[in-house]
């Protein structure tokens, strides 16, 4: 590939995932701290981005596969994104809040998709190139946590309105990517062609129906992780909390390096329970920590972030990618992402929402505080019951699972 095409498309991955790193991680300290939403709603209103991966996929890679060239359809949802991030910036009110981030949760989830297929289309060896164009955007995910956390602005409107202004940039740099026109005519919208009879074929092996499920119960604590992590760190006192939390991006990137490893050497089945052990560890850590002498457990949890997605969600692609026949591993992957970044996380943001309200406690300031304590032992008793269903149903694999595609790098943001 030409150093020219890599720098551009490049600096597309490093734009698609600083927007959304630059107000998904504080969204939940702004709207509490600034704004006095409760638990509920601030976990409903982190779960547009579910909603929105469970639904717009689907019509906007139509749109992308039959009737817009790929750049220009970027172009059109990072711009309406971008408008509409800086007017969710100025609401006070949870309605008008709620409905603003869920159209724009219906723009941006389905450019992530977009952006993979535009730099594939550009590739002659997508295993040898995509890996390391794609890795930008993890480096985006940390510099915009790098920044807000410098300008100390978290419990503010200023990220989401950096990000707003971050998406009319990407909208405009769009407009520069190649030229990808869709590859078939039209044929117009059947359920059939998003979902083939075929791909639920898969489900009548036993390990995989257990793995697909485990996948849908990890994710509701999941939600926990993304949804109020950085409001339980500002809330106890961490300066530069959301500098401090792209260590999680940071060791994404170390432990993506260990997988071929653990896969030769531990098998699928116990890669996937040590992600899922992780989880239990991490939530443990966030409950027992603090910011004196305990803080290196905070650090502990933050880090283990790298295992919990790693070794689970990429480890989960690459076994999907190994059962599905060659005709249906894009499908049974866009049907496990569906299951889990959709409905289960869709499921975890009410969830979450609920049980950090019913720990809260009012000040006579007006203020709100937490048990976290309590809260975050709920995610870690959930995560080691999905873990020990997992143990008890999926029957170990002898045949290891092959090295990770192109498809499962391309998942690593969080």
């Amino acid at each position: 590939m030409p150093f020219s095409m890599r720098m551009r498309l490049s600096l597309m991955m490093f734009l698609e995932y600083f927007i959304w790193g630059a107000w998904y991680v504080t969204l939940g300290t702004w709207l509490g701290q600034q704004l006095h939403f409760s638990g509920e709603q601030i976990g409903v209103a982190a779960g547009t981005t579910a909603l929105g991966a469970a639904i717009s996929p689907f019509l906007v890679g139509l749109m992308a596969d039959e009737l817009f060239a790929n750049q220009r359809l970027l172009a059109a949802l990072h711009g309406i994104g971008g408008v509409l991030l800086w007017f969710a910036s100025t609401q006070k009110a949870f309605g008008p809040m709620y409905a603003v981030l869920l159209i724009y949760s219906l723009c941006y989830m389905p450019t992530m998709a977009l952006t993979n297929a535009l730099a594939f289309r550009q590739m002659k060896d997508p295993k040898q190139d995509f890996g390391s164009i794609r890795v930008l955007g993890t480096a985006g995910w940390i510099v915009a946590g790098l920044l807000i956390g410098f300008l100390r602005v978290e419990p503010t409107a200023i990220p989401i309105r950096i990000a707003g202004a971050a998406s009319l940039l990407m909208a405009i740099y769009s407009l520069t990517l190649p030229h990808t026109p869709p590859l078939r005519s039209a044929h117009g919208f059947k359920l059939s062609n998003i979902f083939p009879p075929e791909a639920f074929t898969l489900f009548k092996d036993r390990n995989f129906s257990i793995f697909v499920l485990a996948s849908f119960l990890i994710c509701i604590p999941l939600q926990f992780y993304y949804t109020f992590t950085n409001p339980f760190l500002n809330e106890i006192g961490m300066q530069n909390a959301a500098g401090k939390m792209t260590m999680g991006q940071m060791s994404e990137l170390l432990f993506m390096v260990t997988l071929p490893w653990f896969f030769r050497r531990v098998g699928v089945k116990y890669t996937l329970m040590l992600g899922m052990f992780a989880w239990v560890v991490r939530y443990i850590c966030f409950g027992t920590g603090n910011t004196g002498s305990l803080l290196p457990l905070l650090y502990l949890g933050i880090v283990l972030h790298g295992i919990c997605y790693d070794f689970f969600f990429v480890t989960g692609q690459v076994y999907v990618d190994q059962k599905a026949p060659p005709a249906l591993r894009a499908v049974a992957q866009g049907l496990i992402y569906f299951i889990t970044y959709g409905i289960g996380m869709f499921v975890g943001s009410w969830i979450c929402g609920g049980i950090v309200d019913r720990y809260a406690k009012s000040l006579v300031s007006g203020g709100v505080v937490h048990d976290w304590r309590s809260i975050w032992m709920v995610p870690a008793i959930a995560s080691a019951v999905v873990l020990l269903f997992f143990w008890v149903g999926f029957r170990r694999e002898e045949r290891p699972p092959q090295q990770p595609t192109p498809v499962a790098e391309a998942t690593v943001s969080r």
